[in-house]
């Protein structure tokens, strides 16, 4: 993992747009399965306003995420995760959503924490930093996030069942009920520990 610079992206980062959403379309159309689309202005915007990650290697585009507040600020959601093709396997992923996780911990320390996936991978990253499989009612009540799933190809299923259900689960992190870091997170870099430690001072 050392030879991947992960940061906080910057205005400096925004020639890499046009790679991202390339990256990201082109996983929805190999998976087959729901990635809402994302249009060039809006993740320009939370690469200006540091909500954020990129990863590099060197100047080569290695993998993405950002996050967004919902609700008044009372939850956030860790969106658009994507690891470009011939850089996974390398615990990129996992490094990527953790930053992502402690960036939304550190700009909305109250909120709780929550994501949408129909990937394995993703549910296991979540897992590890202590997400929970929950029911969607559990999960913001702001229609403008649910307006994002209208681009997704699965979206008529979640309105056949009114919002209930979908072929993505729900799952979500509280910070007033769990703290806890799972060991095989803890073990994958520096990153890790610093978080921890981050949460223990809140």
């Amino acid at each position: 993992m050392s030879e991947f610079k992960i940061v906080v992206a910057g205005d400096e980062h925004l020639s890499y747009v046009d790679i991202i959403l390339e990256t990201i379309a082109d996983a929805a159309r190999v998976r087959g399965t729901g990635i809402a689309k994302r249009n060039p202005e809006y993740v320009k915007k939370k690469i200006t306003e540091g909500k954020a990650i990129i990863a590099l290697l060197g100047e080569r585009f290695a993998g993405f995420c950002y996050i967004e507040s919902w609700g008044h600020d009372k939850f956030v959601a860790n969106s658009g995760l994507i690891v470009v093709d011939e850089f996974r396997g390398h615990g990129l992923a996992k490094a990527i959503k953790a930053e992502a996780f402690k960036l939304s911990r550190k700009k909305f320390p109250d909120a709780k924490i929550f994501g949408l996936t129909t990937g394995l991978a993703v549910m296991k990253i979540n897992s590890e930093l202590g997400y929970k499989p929950v029911t969607f009612s559990e999960l913001t009540d702001d229609e403008e996030f649910w307006k994002g799933c209208q681009s997704c190809v699965n979206y008529d299923i979640l309105q056949r069942t009114q919002r209930k259900h979908c072929l993505c689960t729900g799952m979500l992190y509280d910070p007033a009920k769990d703290y806890k870091i799972l060991e095989p997170v803890k073990k994958q870099s520096g990153v890790f520990n610093k978080l921890k430690a981050a949460i223990k001072r809140k």
